[in-house]
């Protein structure tokens, strides 16, 4: 089912000329895609793109399909950097798409090759760009992985036309060059809403319909000497300089003129929006985005254009630059240029601004007020731009009068119900029992299970990329004085778990453990398929498991667990660290997603209770007059649902537990309390909707015992 479905949304994409398709950025993006006749389309999900897979995934039988284009969720960033390969030898245009930087690493192996081979047919790589405040593990920008290998970058500003254009220019832009080309969007973006006056979709030339007929051999496009060399010598002597040329013609770049001819400000092109908000609040732009202040928008920030930066420099006294991250190779550039063309022109960038993090309007606002009231304009006094400031900041003094203290921090947590959460509680509740078995060093993984080194497990030392947990042990394994534990979620495995770790792991013959987090998807991304969810992307039927693809690699130690069952995973995680059986032990902890399970229950649930039906739903609760407010259970659980609530008791000081509505009836507060042998307040009861007669009478019947029963011990 996944996280959200687009079926509504993937009809706006078969729209032709004229249409006005409504949506978020990432649907102008698909819409994008159609309109420039793609062959072929992939890429792996990680926020902010996760729903492009998911739109594709959508469009793929009433769209894709019929038009021919080759559609698959790939099985990490460096298989879908590897699709592009059919663009080196055939005129065919294609797409992939994955998350940020951490993606580009996974996928830059293919992908240098690919950049390195060029591309006769136009590729597009559609960048996630999670800098700063989003869902990234790492704060990095694809940047420096264009400028490392010679990689056009193109960062657009944030409309669903200007994403509909530069989608197609990108692929001009590839052809031109003959280089695969980057189309970077950021997180915000990405769920930004829109309008786009739609063209008409293109049937590629060369697709499943139409395929190729014979196989295209060029000995210069194969990565090998001598031919690296001549591919080397073609990004700087040809299609860097062609790249550059089209970056002109095109007018990509965008240059807006202004009255206030002795400054300037040149920023990234997905900072626009921001950055023009900041100028219209401090009163110098219009609500129309118009502003006396002279702008040069650089859509494409790789290559840049010396000629264009240059004309734009000349003639100023100061000029800003809004550029984000570090390092500032925009900024230095520009510096560089001025330099060599003897501009006396000052150029300013990371002094005003931060050198790191997203740059919000706030930050950006302080950056400009910084900036105006040093080099003055003409058209706004400094004393009203100081004052607009001022206005806009006050209400900081307010807020923290009314709140001295800090607002609490919210860590990121599992879900409610979430089956990865007890496996880190029966961890925790072995460490602490037994710490001369429990307590050794844990590989954490990217993914939901990475949020065990949040309270209260704070269990995991490292974090290293995602499937890597294991690999990630490696050398801690033989030089610790007990088994280690390594985790990885089902997604991890397929990804990187099965090649770099299990098969690593074997091949080196370490005694350690591997804790397999089965959650039927890559539930971090929206409840995306894997190989082990029985069907991929495109709703196809696969017999791939975890524990065959084990059994292939010659591990012969699997254990599979009821995640909800505590003391059953309490048993065999100390079973897996005391054996005397050598290599690597691996525990598969199965249970799905609360999250699709829930999403799957609830529509069943409502249409039952609406045609009369019976429905039995389990919920827990917390007896205030037997707990003690020792408060065990949430160190050893930590479930949202399960918090705090005055004790009635007058001679109790501590709030006693409690379990709100959000409660999904997992049973896990019970099981550890009971694991862990901690006070007998937790109970279940069984919520009825729709008794019948039967249910009506058994419960008249248990209560009229109840009630003896009472009376008697009275």
């Amino acid at each position: 089912m996944g996280e959200r479905s687009f079926a509504e949304d993937v009809k706006q994409l078969g729209y032709g000329e004229g249409q006005i398709l409504h949506g978020e950025g990432i649907l102008a993006i698909t819409k994008a895609l159609l309109q420039s006749g793609v062959s072929y389309v992939g890429g792996y999900p990680g926020a902010p793109v996760s729903y492009l897979i998911d739109v594709l995934a959508d469009a793929n039988e009433p769209l894709l399909n019929p038009l021919g284009i080759y559609f698959e969720q790939s099985g990490s960033e460096a298989a879908a950097a590897a699709l592009l390969g059919a663009s080196i030898n055939y005129p065919m245009r294609g797409a992939v798409t994955w998350k940020s930087v951490v993606g580009t690493n996974v996928a830059s192996d293919a992908l240098s090759h690919v950049a390195s081979a060029g591309v006769i047919g136009g590729s597009v790589i559609v960048i996630g760009e999670d800098y700063g405040e989003g869902a990234s593990i790492l704060q990095e920008r694809t940047h420096s992985t264009a400028l490392k290998s010679s990689i056009p970058l193109l960062d657009p500003r944030n409309s669903l036309d200007a994403f509909a254009r530069f989608v197609e220019d990108g692929f001009g832009l590839s052809e031109a060059c003959n280089e695969p080309v980057f189309f970077s969007i950021r997180i915000r973006a990405c769920h930004m809403r829109g309008t786009l006056r739609c063209r008409d979709n293109v049937r590629p030339a060369i697709s499943m319909l139409s395929p190729l007929g014979a196989p295209s051999f060029s000995i210069d496009r194969i990565n090998l000497p001598p031919f690296t060399y001549q591919m080397e010598a073609q990004k700087f002597e040809k299609r860097l300089p062609a790249a550059r040329r089209y970056i002109v013609e095109r007018g990509l770049n965008e240059h807006f003129r202004g009255d206030e001819d002795h400054l300037g400000i040149v920023m990234q092109g997905g900072l626009w929006n921001t950055t023009l908000r900041g100028l219209h609040v401090l009163g110098l732009a219009d609500v129309r985005g118009r502003t006396p202040v002279p702008l040069l928008v650089l859509n494409a920030i790789h290559p840049l254009v010396p000629e264009e930066l240059i004309g734009f420099l000349r003639g100023k006294q100061r000029v800003l630059v809004v550029e984000e991250g570090m390092p500032n190779y925009i900024e230095r550039e520009l510096k560089a240029l001025a330099h060599e063309a003897r501009l006396g022109v000052e150029i300013q960038g990371k002094d005003l601004l931060s050198p790191h993090g997203e740059y919000v309007p706030q930050l950006v606002i302080g950056g400009l007020r910084r900036f105006f009231t040093s080099a003055g304009v003409k058209s706004q006094s400094t004393v009203a731009i100081e004052d607009r400031y001022q206005a806009l900041t006050a209400h900081r003094e307010k807020v923290g009068a009314v709140l001295p203290e800090p607002v609490a921090k919210r860590p990121p947590s599992f879900c409610t119900g979430c089956p990865e959460r007890p496996v880190f509680s029966a961890l925790k509740i072995l460490r602490q029992r037994e710490p001369a078995i429990g307590d050794t060093h844990v590989a954490a993984d990217i993914g939901c299970s990475t949020f065990s080194t949040q309270a209260p497990f704070n269990v995991g030392n490292s974090v290293l990329g995602y499937g890597m947990g294991l690999a990630s042990s490696s050398a801690v394994a033989p030089l610790f004085g007990k088994r280690t534990i390594s985790v990885m979620g089902d997604g991890g495995f397929w990804h990187n778990g099965l090649t770099n770790g299990v098969a690593n792991a074997m091949y080196n013959k370490q005694d350690s453990v591997l804790v397999i987090l089965d959650n039927f998807y890559a539930a971090a991304t929206g409840q995306h398929h894997v190989p082990s969810t029985g069907k991929n992307a495109r709703n196809e039927p696969l017999p791939m498991t975890i524990p065959a693809a084990l059994r292939g690699l010659g591990v012969k130690w699997i254990r599979t667990v009821n995640s909800y069952r505590i003391a059953e995973v309490i048993g065999t995680f100390r079973e897996a660290l005391t054996t005397r059986v050598p290599g690597l032990k691996v525990i598969i902890a199965r249970n799905e997603c609360m999250l699709e399970r829930q999403r799957r229950d609830r529509p069943k649930l409502r249409r039952l209770v609406a045609a009369g039906r019976e429905v039995v739903q389990p919920r827990f609760g917390v007896d205030p007059d037997v707990c003690t407010g020792d408060h065990s259970c949430m160190r050893l659980n930590g479930c949202p649902s399960l918090t705090l609530r005055e004790s009635a008791d007058p001679l109790r000081d501590d709030p006693v537990a409690h379990v709100d509505d959000t409660c999904v009836g997992c049973g896990v507060c019970g099981e550890v309390a009971h694991a862990a042998v901690l006070c007998p307040s937790f109970y279940e009861v069984k919520m009825i909707t729709n008794p019948t007669r039967w249910t009506r009478f058994v419960s008249r019947l248990r209560a009229a015992v109840i009630q003896r029963l009472a009376a008697v011990g009275a």
